[in-house]
């Protein structure tokens, strides 16, 4: 039964007046179970003969079938999936991969085939025993003489059953003896059943086969069978071909486990290639991070005036110097605000200025008159005594609120201020508590502040029936916007159509804050984020010196079955694993420099977000796929035979 035969096949390399013709209407078959010994000198095209009836290669012209399939019409992959079910390659330099152990490397051929890893390993424990390596399963290549890898070569070629085994120059780099027992295991597996192909230029070789075929010149010059066919015994051994969703997984781990084994054998590479991985990650989750915790401590410092209020005060806007001129708030304005749907609370304020006495202690401040809400509405918090309540406003008590500058001036020696009675340009006001400090940096913080109903104000401190502001608390529901248009609409309508006041509105100094700090924080990030391009470029540079280091290993991959898809996975996998890596390794060291900014700066902490981490690593990956794919690919359309060729 003929299992392969070329018919008029030509191959030429070249283009132009460097054209070469190698072979020359080449026309010969091969039967099931034969052992063939193709002969000639170097450059006879013996080698090329080889590569095409291995699928390795295609020829220019002429016809190639596989067990009466045409093998030239088939893709990449096709090809590669044919390489790995019906044949087996033996090299003349072993071609094992240097990382894998003797049993992964027999096992290599059924991961592409799709074989689950124990029934692999079972196959390759087996056949090493059997060529009597079971002691040496675990022994890299380079712990192995050079017999052993012949043997470990075998083993692998016949991993998937090894219907058609093809042998270049099998013994080539072995001493005689070690020689004499490799051709004798072809024997015993040419007996077994096998198709052998050997091709050799060493005529005592070839005494070996059945039939011998010269080539001379891209040309057959002499077929002859020295023994006749003879029944065999069939190869009983069938293929571990499995197609199951763990193809797919096994694919995956090969080429994770694979890339592992690259990025550690060149660690100091690798690390020099993650580097602007991780400057660049670094700097975006720090930026971010810095970002956001200036950004929560000046909306802690505008929560610390009031949250969601609105200030009305006299004059046409904020540092208006004529303010002063405008006596046109009053409280009737405060009290028909506070009567609208849309305003939670509304407290008039009254200033004056003047000088505070206790005892012996004198200090100039502010007295300012407020309502009772006015403490809830600004966020302070009381430490001793009381907060003013509505019946110190409506019976116009002559009671103050401290501020704890105004307490630790006015009581230098830790005395209880709750009790005492203190005198504002001679007028005596009884002390009925003291708040908290602040915390913000827009709150009170070297000035003197004391609060007094704003009724008792008026009417003992200034005699006056205007007031300097008005605070009011928005309804909870209530957009700020729609508040602040409503309540000048309605003031306006009050004052006869006239706007002698401006309003201050903390949601729109929060929207204004978090803008411009989501503005520079992006500005700041784009320019962290190049050093990640930066660093991708990278990735893609050293991933395509890997390529061409590791050429010919991924010649030796597609040889024994990997697809483009495998060659594809695993340099990406590489890539991404790298990028990855760095962007850990960029997040920790962030973290770091969070640690030791939070130690020593106290204004502000670094503040990080589990979103900005995660799209840290996300972006990250996408790096590693986008700058790796190029070098991925390209490993991917390597061609077999100029792969093998690489030093």
């Amino acid at each position: 039964m003929i299992t392969l035969e070329v018919k008029n096949i030509q191959k030429y390399y070249g283009e132009g007046e460097s054209r070469v013709q190698v072979l020359k209407n080449v026309t010969l078959s091969i039967e099931k179970g034969d052992f063939v010994a193709i002969i000639g000198q170097s450059g006879s095209g013996k080698s090329t003969l080889m590569n095409i009836l291995g699928c390795l290669d295609t020829p220019s012209d002429g016809s190639y079938l596989v067990d009466g399939i045409p093998a030239g019409g088939m893709d990449s992959d096709a090809l590669a999936r044919l390489r790995g079910e019906k044949f087996g390659f033996i090299f003349q330099r072993y071609n094992l991969l240097a990382s894998l152990s003797a049993l992964e490397n027999v096992a290599l051929p059924a991961v592409y085939a799709g074989t689950a890893k124990r029934d692999r390993d079972a196959r390759a424990r087996e056949l090493l025993t059997e060529l009597g390596l079971g002691a040496k399963t675990q022994n890299t290549p380079s712990e192995l003489s050079g017999g052993q890898q012949q043997r470990v070569s075998i083993a692998r070629a016949m991993m998937n059953g090894g219907e058609i085994i093809l042998a270049d120059e099998p013994t080539g780099a072995l001493d005689s003896h070690s020689g004499e027992n490799v051709m004798k295991l072809l024997m015993q597996l040419n007996a077994e059943g096998h198709t052998l192909i050997v091709v050799t230029h060493d005529r005592h070789i070839a005494g070996y086969a059945s039939r011998i075929i010269e080539i001379k010149d891209g040309e057959v010059i002499s077929d002859q069978r020295k023994a006749p066919l003879r029944e065999r015994q069939e190869n009983t051994t069938s293929p571990l071909f499995r197609s199951s969703w763990r193809y797919m997984r096994d694919q995956f781990g090969e080429a994770f486990h694979m890339s592992v084994q690259a990025i550690l054998a060149h660690k100091m590479r690798s690390l020099l290639t993650m580097l602007g991985i991780i400057i660049g990650i670094a700097s975006v989750v720090s930026v971010v991070a810095l970002g956001l915790g200036s950004q929560e401590k000046i909306l802690a410092n505008i929560n610390a005036m009031g949250t969601n209020t609105i200030d009305i005060m006299p004059g046409k806007s904020f540092g208006d110097r004529n303010s002063a001129r405008y006596k046109t708030l009053t409280v009737y304005d405060s009290d028909a605000l506070a009567e609208q749907s849309y305003i939670d609370s509304a407290t008039p304020s009254a200033s004056a200025s003047g000088s505070f006495v206790y005892r012996s202690v004198s200090a100039t401040g502010s007295l300012t008159g407020v309502g009772e809400q006015y403490f809830t509405v600004r966020g302070l918090e009381l430490a001793k005594g009381r907060l003013l309540t509505p019946e110190d406003v409506a019976q116009a008590r002559a009671v103050a609120v401290l501020d704890d500058n105004t307490a630790r001036e006015l009581f230098p020696n830790g005395e209880n201020p709750v009790g005492a009675v203190i005198l504002f340009n001679r007028h005596p006001l009884e002390v009925v508590g003291v708040t908290k400090a602040p915390n913000a940096s827009f709150g009170p913080r070297s000035t003197l502040t004391v609060w007094m109903p704003y009724t008792a104000h008026m009417a003992r401190i200034t005699g006056s029936q205007t007031i300097s502001s008005i605070t009011v608390k928005i309804a909870d529901g209530v957009s700020a916007q729609i508040a602040e248009k409503e309540l000048t609409r309605l003031l306006t309508s009050r004052h006869r159509g006239v706007t002698d006041f401006f309003t201050m509105n903390t949601d729109s100094i929060r929207q204004t804050i978090e803008s411009t700090t989501n503005t520079m924080r992006l500005l700041i990030s784009c320019i962290a984020f190049i050093s990640l391009l930066v660093g991708g470029i990278g990735v893609m540079n050293i991933m395509l010196v890997s390529v061409t280091e590791r050429t010919r290993e991924i010649g030796v991959r597609m040889a024994i079955g990997a697809r483009q898809f495998n060659v594809l996975q695993q340099f990406l996998i590489e890539a991404v694993l790298i990028c990855l890596i760095g962007g850990v390794v960029g997040v920790l060291a962030s973290a770091l420099i969070g640690a030791l900014f939070n130690r020593f700066v106290s204004d502000f902490p670094m503040s990080f977000s589990t979103a900005s981490i995660v799209l840290a690593l996300a972006c990250s990956t996408v790096i590693g796929v986008i700058f790796g794919y190029m070098p991925a690919r390209r490993a991917s359309q390597l061609n077999p035979v100029e792969a093998l060729a690489q030093e």
